[in-house]
């Protein structure tokens, strides 16, 4: 529970935490279990962040759960994560939406198998009207690829070039009406941002932890909130100016 850490050192509550969960791999390898046992560890880790940032008073997680560049991975790797995340899915909506948990769908469902696509978007649509955290679940998701999307849209739209400016930029963007990350962690100890929320983490504070995501808990969050709240955020501006 949250009341185990002296909460009276989070002087600053991120508003969206950004997570790039990375290490599922070298989890099962250190056991000596197959790749597929670490990433169904850490599916299942998703819902224990989600309530440690509940209790903590985030009020957007983002997850980056399988990026445009996982397709090159090997075919029973990919099948076998699509086969966690469609049985996770089902299993677990039913209780985040009792819990006020919205859900939300960042990246493109086109390549997605027709079953799981009815899925998320059922998911979507049962939770549009919580309000006590919002989940986006980054799936088939590349911070590229959403630009770009973003600017085939606005050609369709016949957006006038001299009207646009950052705010009308964004509201094409997969994250329309959600803030911008105020903090993004990465564990297993990377410092890559691998192609994640390019747009939207311009000024965002970055975390990072030798922890791989299965074991990612409580505390840890608390050390990444402990740290946001050490940060200075100057926009690119002096700090008293």
């Amino acid at each position: 529970m949250a009341d185990q850490f002296d909460k009276s050192s989070l002087t600053k509550i991120p508003a969206h935490v950004a997570i790039i969960m990375d290490g599922n791999g070298r989890w099962a390898n250190k056991r000596n279990l197959p790749r597929l046992a670490g990433h169904r560890a850490g599916v299942e880790n998703i819902r224990r962040v989600l309530e440690a940032a509940i209790e903590f008073g985030v009020r957007v997680l983002t997850i980056y759960a399988f990026s445009t560049e996982n397709w090159g991975r090997p075919d029973d790797e990919v099948q076998g994560l699509m086969s966690i995340f469609e049985n996770e899915l089902q299993r677990q909506v039913p209780e985040l939406h009792k819990n006020g948990v919205r859900l939300r769908h960042l990246g493109r469902l086109e390549g997605i198998g027709d079953k799981m696509k009815v899925a998320v978007q059922h998911a979507i649509e049962l939770t549009q009207n919580n309000d006590r955290i919002t989940l986006n679940v980054a799936f088939n998701y590349g911070g590229r690829a959403e630009i770009l999307d973003a600017i085939r849209q606005m050609i369709q739209d016949h957006v006038d070039p001299s009207q646009l400016d950052e705010a009308r930029f964004a509201s094409y963007l997969y994250t329309d009406g959600l803030p911008d990350p105020d903090l993004i962690n990465r564990t297993a100890a990377e410092m890559r941002l691998s192609n994640f929320l390019i747009w939207q983490s311009a000024y965002s504070e970055y975390f990072t932890t030798e922890t791989l995501w299965p074991d990612f808990d409580q505390a840890e969050l608390f050390k990444a909130l402990e740290a946001f709240s050490q940060r200075q955020r100057r926009f690119g501006k002096l700090e008293n100016a």
